[in-house]
């Protein structure tokens, strides 16, 4: 089972969506393995957006992300990482498509509500990054047959 990380970022917990993303994702079949509430510090922020270092943008998302909390979450499921940024649409809310959560409650790209890991090998450092192991559980859903072929 391939796993991702998904952060509801300061605007998405500010305006009070973090049980509609949750919700998405559920519906979508993903699995909930992994979760907290928290303030992001400086360091955490720094080391996540590290790829970031130097662009012009850079300081503002430092800002943004350590400025209110956030929902941290690892979802888990085949193809985790595709599913998961399939439901979250496009970076920019103004491309994303009909039915995805950018497209129905954002607008701009600097609120655009959530952090999807956007590859697998991205993932696996995120959710490393943002979980310690023991705060993952692994479990089976009643429902895991009709939603997972294997």
């Amino acid at each position: 089972m391939e796993r991702t990380l998904v952060l509801v970022k300061p605007d998405g917990v500010q305006r009070g969506l973090i049980g509609e993303v949750i919700a998405r994702f559920e519906r979508r079949g993903l699995r909930l393995v992994g979760a907290k509430f928290i303030q992001v510090g400086q360091s955490l922020a720094e080391t996540h957006y590290a790829e970031h270092v130097g662009k012009p943008f850079y300081a503002g998302l430092i800002s943004y992300i350590t400025s209110a909390p956030v929902m941290a979450m690892v979802w888990e499921g085949p193809n985790a990482v595709a599913a998961v940024r399939q439901t979250v649409g496009s970076t920019k809310p103004v491309e994303a498509a009909p039915g995805t959560i950018r497209h129905d409650y954002a607008l701009e790209v600097g609120r655009n509500l959530i952090h999807a890991s956007d590859k697998p090998e991205t993932g696996v450092r995120e959710v490393g990054l943002w979980f310690k192991a023991e705060e993952l559980v692994d479990w089976n859903r009643a429902v895991d047959a009709w939603v997972f072929e294997k």
